[in-house]
């Protein structure tokens, strides 16, 4: 029986013909920020772990040469998911490895497909660290939901891939300058063509050391924007506001072609009126004196268009905790930026998202206009306050702080 189970999950065409009428989708229940099914989650409890043997150890890479995405470590989480079989399987981590698809599989045709963004920091107290994880999981969950890949409980993944991180630890750069990246991805791998929901899954997690997201760091030089209205990300009704692949790989494109004029990033624009939305992979915020003399705040809303990212959240959070401008959520288009601009009344455009933290945005070129950003150029800017802080919390400054979870 073992043997036979054994041989269904690694032959999805064998699996297929074993499918059950139970649907998971159905009657899904948020409860305590997790996402529950009837079939239940994978448990913690249940983790086995599968050990790299000593001649599969990789060397670490220089910290100081770290780049994004170009080293993994030792090992992964794998778990599996099969209707047929019940659901969720039992959560392993293993040696790192490629994995094996069916040539048909629903996420190589389809995009059936998310992924979340995390990492790891090593305190100045020797502590590990991951910096609300639980809201990546609601967003993850969320985007399991449109995606029709199976739901799970939040709080069991971030038990597993804390074990994971422990068991790669001496992987968490030693420097406040670099961390560890986490990557939760959902994957729905069904043998079949067909636009459906996914009887087969695949979740499995990946750890990746890494340095600035930019070549120059992100508190030191701002970056370079292209705003093209020509070009839209996302759109009312769509999938913009969820972390799935598919809202990325059109972008490259036009990433190119702003890398071919120099500039670093794409100012995603929406509408007739070039509603500002997302800096390529960022959340936008704008720091500026408004009609009342007052400086205030703005980031754009979560209407769909954007995805609502944690760091966002945290600088919103800990402005209105701060109490020393005005907070507001609201649409900002270009003809706002340009007369702000004209009116020197425009101090600070800065990026903010987990890979980044906090970038600030020196320039954009909008049409035939380049518009320079005076961001770098205030005596004491706000980007600078919110990237310190959350660093603090990130690397153990703070040391009790309830947005930073402690592994080991």
């Amino acid at each position: 029986m073992v043997h036979l189970r054994r041989k269904l999950l690694s032959h999805g065409g064998l699996l297929y013909q074993l499918k059950q009428s139970i649907r998971w989708g159905s009657s899904l229940k948020i409860r305590d920020n997790e996402i529950l099914s009837p079939d239940r989650s994978f448990k913690y409890a249940d983790l086995s772990v599968r050990l790299a043997a000593p001649h599969q150890l990789q060397p670490k890479p220089d910290v100081s040469a770290l780049t994004f995405g170009k080293h993994f470590t030792d090992h992964m989480l794998k778990i599996f998911y099969y209707e047929a079989l019940g659901g969720w399987q039992t959560p392993e981590i293993c040696p790192f490895e490629n994995l094996v698809l069916h040539p048909a599989a629903k996420v190589l045709h389809y995009a059936v497909e998310l992924f979340e963004g995390m990492k790891a920091y090593r305190g100045v107290d020797g502590q590990i660290r991951i910096f609300r994880p639980e809201l990546n999981m609601d967003r993850m969950n969320a985007a399991a939901m449109r995606s029709g890949l199976p739901t799970f409980s939040g709080t069991e993944l971030i038990k597993c891939l804390s074990r994971l991180v422990s068991i790669d630890e001496e992987w968490v750069p030693h420097s406040e300058a670099s961390s560890l990246y986490i990557r939760p991805t959902l994957i729905g791998i069904d043998p079949t063509l067909g636009v459906a929901s996914s009887d087969s899954a695949l979740l499995y997690v990946i750890l990746c050391p890494v340095g600035t997201y930019f070549k120059t760091a992100a508190n030191q030089v701002g970056i370079s924007l292209l705003a093209d209205p020509r070009y839209t990300r996302a759109w009312p009704g769509g999938c913009g506001d969820r972390k799935m692949g598919s809202n990325y790989g059109p972008t490259i494109q036009i990433q190119r072609e702003a890398s071919e004029m120099g500039l670093q990033q794409v100012l995603w624009l929406y509408g007739d009126d070039n509603q500002l939305t997302e800096v390529g992979t960022m959340n936008i915020f704008m720091f500026y004196i408004n009609d009342d003399g007052e400086k205030e705040l703005v980031t754009p809303p979560l209407n769909g268009l954007i995805l609502p990212g944690i760091t966002r959240n945290s600088i919103l959070t800990t402005s209105r905790e701060w109490g020393q401008f005005k907070v507001t959520e609201r649409v900002i288009t270009m003809d706002e930026i340009c007369n702000l601009l004209s009116e020197n009344r425009l101090l600070e455009l800065f990026g903010a998202g987990t890979a980044c933290i906090v970038s600030p945005i020196s320039f954009i070129k909008y049409v035939d206009q380049g518009l320079h950003i005076p961001t770098l150029k205030q005596p004491d800017p706000v980007y600078k306050l919110f990237y310190k802080h959350l660093t603090e919390i990130q690397y153990g400054y703070l040391p009790d702080h309830p947005w930073a979870l402690s592994i080991g």
